[in-house]
């Protein structure tokens, strides 16, 4: 077992191995079952940014006691995972390869890890943030490993129409177009996911002015449900003047960096005195392995949405919908549900075609980090969602 093994809060019982997958040395965190439910009960956990498996800590052993070999790993390019192509120790750069980050090149990944871990299929797949659409593709490329899936606090609106010369537009927001028509707001604005694809992000994240210890406390208080102005609703349309009203840690002003637009959010010594989903050392992790690592992979994947280029692997299925039972979790105080108008009836209403109405669920005093916020609650709500997908 590696050192993450002894990480704080990280509950006894859950270990830390490596496998040899796809092209990936790959850094697992792993959950034994208390008690064998039956065949093929595994249950893969794939985490967002800036997260990492360890973001699953607070789920893990709960869902283990419950029957399950429950597996989060470090997904490609986060924390202890490393491709073949990276020198050992050496930070992913701007310049490297992004084909890696494919969309099919991720879903590989997990499926490589359902079969490496000695399974031919999993109980379920759940995703939560960045984590959420590749769970999503998981389930709709290859239903007949993945029973189920849960997406967590980013909405699936389905594949990519084909581009065809006389058909539709492709389907999903347009960045570049939403991009210009922030920047000419005044005052002038720009989306975090354009940002994040800059060349500029990952130094600016990873040597912030006050720290990178500083910067994570900003970001995942201002995601949180400790942020008193979180109020998420739906918004009317993907105009530039009405994704404005998103918080400022998804639309910027334009010649922000994140470290500045989350500066002077924090939160106060006695809320971080008090914070018992992110302590102190919990938070420790997340700046040790960052700050080793930098965020470059991350950013990688969602540099991919932003060049149109890499999104003509997932038009091949166009017009596919997701057919295992699905779900969404998300926290109530979490814009992350709304941040692109109209997702959400998307998913509901034509990417998923089963997910019933009391599968949709909003969790109390959550916001964007709920499986952290409130884990408790994240563990009853996924435990009686497997359970209905199991009969």
């Amino acid at each position: 077992m590696s050192s993450s093994s002894k990480w704080p809060g990280l509950p006894s019982g859950v270990e830390s191995r490596t496998l040899k997958i796809n092209d990936l040395e790959m850094h697992i965190l792993e959950a034994l079952p208390t008690n064998s439910v039956g065949a093929s009960m595994l249950i893969i956990l794939l985490h967002g940014f800036p997260e990492l498996a360890y973001s699953w800590r607070k789920v893990m052993r709960p869902l283990a006691d419950a029957g399950y070999h429950v597996v989060a790993p470090d997904q490609r390019g986060h924390g202890r995972t490393k491709s073949s192509a990276q020198e050992a120790e050496s930070p992913i750069k701007y310049t490297d390869d992004t084909t890696p980050f494919r969309m099919t090149n991720l879903v590989k990944d997990v499926v490589a890890l359902v079969y490496t871990l000695g399974y031919q299929s999993a109980a379920a797949v759940v995703g939560h943030d960045f984590g959420s659409p590749v769970a999503a593709y998981c389930a709709l490329i290859r239903p007949d490993i993945f029973a189920c899936v849960v997406m967590m606090s980013s909405p699936f609106t389905g594949p990519p129409r084909l581009s065809l010369p006389n058909g539709s537009p492709p389907s999903g927001p347009d960045l570049p177009k939403i991009a210009a028509a922030l920047a000419a707001l005044d005052p002038p604005r720009k989306h975090y996911v354009m940002y994040y694809s800059t060349p500029d992000a990952n130094a600016h994240m990873t040597s912030p002015p006050r720290g990178l210890r500083a910067f994570l406390r900003e970001y995942y208080h201002v995601k949180s449900a400790d942020w008193a102005p979180n109020n998420p609703h739906p918004l009317a349309a993907p105009e530039a003047a009405v994704m404005a009203e998103l918080p400022h840690y998804y639309v910027m002003g334009l010649h922000e960096t994140m470290p500045e637009a989350v500066h002077g959010f924090g939160p106060s010594a006695a809320e971080i005195a008090g914070n018992a989903w992110l302590t102190e050392e919990e938070l420790g992790v997340y700046v040790a392995e960052y700050g080793r690592t930098g965020f470059q992979g991350g950013l990688n994947a969602y540099r991919m949405t932003t060049n149109a280029e890499w999104q003509a692997d997932r038009e091949l299925f166009a017009g596919k919908r997701i057919e295992v039972p699905a779900m969404f979790l998300g926290g109530k105080k979490d814009w992350g549900t709304y941040q692109y108008p109209r997702a959400v009836d998307a998913m509901r209403g034509l990417a998923c075609q089963k997910m019933d109405d009391d599968d949709f669920v909003l969790i109390d005093g959550a916001g964007h980090w709920v499986q952290q916020e409130q884990s408790g609650d994240v563990v009853k709500e996924l435990l009686r969602f497997f359970k209905k997908c199991a009969k």
